[in-house]
């Protein structure tokens, strides 16, 4: 009996010795915030992921002219498979920016580009353009070229790392003012903003760019 008694009792201050060990570690780690820890890190990629995913996200009333349907080739989801000079010839919007790109040789230039940011006017921003002036500068390799590779900027920058003066490839320098998702790029309004391609950020805007120099 005694035996049994003395197994009871022990086994009974065990047990409360080890809930004073459970609470005497959560006490201490709530003070030191080591329970925090984990969830602080767990909390981050979340908060990332989510950013990331509004990143990605299109804005603009240009972007209703841009086909729905994934599997055309126009689509944003198939435009952000491929790099971005064939993203644009599948789109129908940037018809008349593709054959400007063909005729300066730029196809494989700016699809081998590793992280590109591409201010591309709508077929509307050319047909602003009179047809006389636009045939003659269409005709004119070396002055294309200037002003196809001034609507280009290195690196793919976000709409929060849009505003501000970048260096075009072209040499000289495009100014983006504004914020949220309204933008103007020197003159021309961003209508599609944040179209994504392998290698690109794209902001559709409504005129063509023109080199200062």
């Amino acid at each position: 009996m005694r035996s049994t008694k003395f197994a009871a009792v022990a086994a009974a201050a065990l047990f409360t010795v080890s809930l004073a060990a459970c609470g005497s570690d959560s006490d201490d780690s709530t003070e030191s915030g080591s329970a925090a820890t984990p969830m602080s890190t767990s909390a981050a990629p979340m908060a990332s992921a989510s950013a990331a995913s509004d990143s990605m996200v299109n804005f603009g009333d240009g972007c209703s002219a841009v086909p729905t349907d994934s599997t055309d080739p126009g689509s944003f989801a198939s435009m952000a498979q491929v790099p971005v000079a064939t993203a644009a010839s599948g789109n129908p919007v940037l018809s008349t920016l593709v054959t400007a790109v063909k005729k300066a040789g730029l196809v494989d230039t700016l699809n081998t580009a590793d992280a590109l940011t591409v201010f591309a006017p709508a077929n509307s921003a050319f047909a602003k353009i009179p047809k006389a002036d636009l045939d003659k500068v269409l005709a004119d390799k070396k002055t294309l070229t200037s002003v196809l590779t001034y609507h280009v900027v290195a690196g793919k920058l976000t709409p929060a790392e849009l505003a501000g003066t970048h260096k075009t490839l072209e040499g000289d320098t495009v100014t983006v003012t504004g914020s949220g998702t309204d933008f103007k790029v020197d003159d021309a309004s961003v209508v599609c903003g944040n179209v994504q391609t392998a290698n690109a950020t794209v902001y559709i805007i409504d005129s063509v760019l023109m080199p200062k120099s």
